[in-house]
């Protein structure tokens, strides 16, 4: 058996004490699909260093920033350089890091929002198409297996003609004002010249409305939009409440909030149709609960009984194992690798080797902004389009 070596991969951002950098570490540790051997974890000197130290990296290639990164690594021979470049910075970055690392010939996996607004979404997707690498955006709720079991159901008709799509997503963490406090994943997720143009917004109802177009297999076409700020003094909202109608008649709510006291990551999804419906919450993940019209409830299980095979793709371990939040990750990463690996070929095959990219970060940013204008208008209605 021919021994099949990890893609090699570099990081930005995510230095000591930041949390998103090492949950993308061990996501994309998981499998042995890929390994950290580069990076510039921060703009501080120090900080760099001693998280290059700390994860064992080769000194050498510990750069001070992304552009000595991508220099050193294209000068290098082809089975020595890097894959992939993982961004895991605050928002502003995200753009002009993505059109540099996808320009110097490096796929690239983002996290999420894809960019400040969507005229920088467009860019990132045209830098993507002329330099033939492949960009993940880190929607990290559809790699849980039953995420895809749902999409799986609602797409083959399990529920007739879809009605009601109904997203929440529930946080409490930005209750008081840690942004003005000394927080630092609070103080850069409020500013608006790092974070963009929403706040929980842009962090948490991005998420929400991906998910629920994911699954819900309808797409957005007009909404009623509130934006709130609680905490006084902060610059973006810190709640979301939006009416939405869908292509095909089909009405929906999608709200997010960041300051429900007491409340942690309550990421819930529930989808109606004509005969039943799916409810799914992300902090009981193995569990989807199918409803109908006619019939007693089912409880689906992740690794259980009659799951299709493109969920069984993102199973990890037996039945009554509870996967998570990092194994959901983790098949993000499992699947970018199986596409470099595989090319558009094994992508175009779905599960395992499908995730989220360009058009989810163009279709997102749109929302973005479609909320925004809504919001700060007199208009009942706006229309949504890329």
């Amino acid at each position: 058996m021919t021994r099949v070596e990890p893609l090699r991969l570099g990081m930005v951002g995510g230095g000591e004490g930041a949390f998103i950098g090492a949950v993308h570490r061990m996501a994309a540790g998981v499998d042995g699909d890929w390994r950290l051997v580069a990076g510039a974890f921060s703009s501080d000197d120090g900080r760099n260093r001693r998280t290059g130290d700390l994860l064992g990296l080769d000194g050498a290639r510990v750069y001070e920033s992304l552009e000595a990164m991508l220099a050193a690594e294209r000068a290098l021979p082809e089975d020595e350089r890097i894959h992939a470049v993982s961004i895991v910075t605050p928002n502003h970055l995200h753009t002009p890091m993505s059109i540099a690392a996808l320009d110097a010939g490096f796929h690239v996996v983002c996290e999420k929002p894809m960019s400040l607004n969507l005229e920088e979404a467009h860019a990132i997707a045209a830098a993507a198409q002329r330099s033939g690498r492949h960009y993940a955006l880190a929607f990290t709720y559809s790699g849980y297996p039953l995420i895809e079991e749902a999409r799986t159901r609602v797409a083959r008709g399990d529920f007739g003609a879809i009605r009601l799509v109904q997203v929440e997503y529930s946080q409490g963490w930005l209750s008081s004002a840690l942004d003005r406090e000394g927080n630092r994943q609070a103080e850069w997720r409020t500013d608006p010249a790092r974070a963009g143009l929403g706040g929980c917004l842009g962090d948490i109802g991005t998420h929400a409305f991906q998910l629920a177009e994911h699954v819900g297999g309808v797409r957005v076409e007009a909404l009623c939009a509130d934006l709130t700020t609680h905490v006084p003094g902060r610059r973006l909202d810190d709640d979301v409440s939006v009416l939405l109608r869908f292509a095909g008649g089909a009405r929906g709510v999608l709200k997010a909030t960041q300051v429900a006291a007491g409340d942690e990551n309550g990421l819930r999804l529930r989808i109606h149709g004509e005969k039943g419906g799916l409810d799914w919450a992300q902090m009981e993940p193995n569990t989807l609960t199918l409803r109908w019209l006619d019939r007693p409830a089912e409880l689906v299980r992740t690794g259980g009984p009659g799951l299709a095979d493109s969920t069984m793709a993102r199973v990890r371990t037996p039945a009554g194992h509870p996967e998570g939040y990092i194994e959901a990750f983790a098949n993000l990463y499992r699947a970018v690798a199986a596409t470099i690996r595989g090319g558009d070929a094994v992508a175009a095959r779905g599960s395992p080797a499908w995730f989220p990219g360009a058009a989810d970060g163009v279709r997102t940013m749109a929302f973005v902004e479609a909320v925004v204008a809504n919001a700060a208008s007199d208009q009942k209605w706006s229309g949504l389009a890329d």
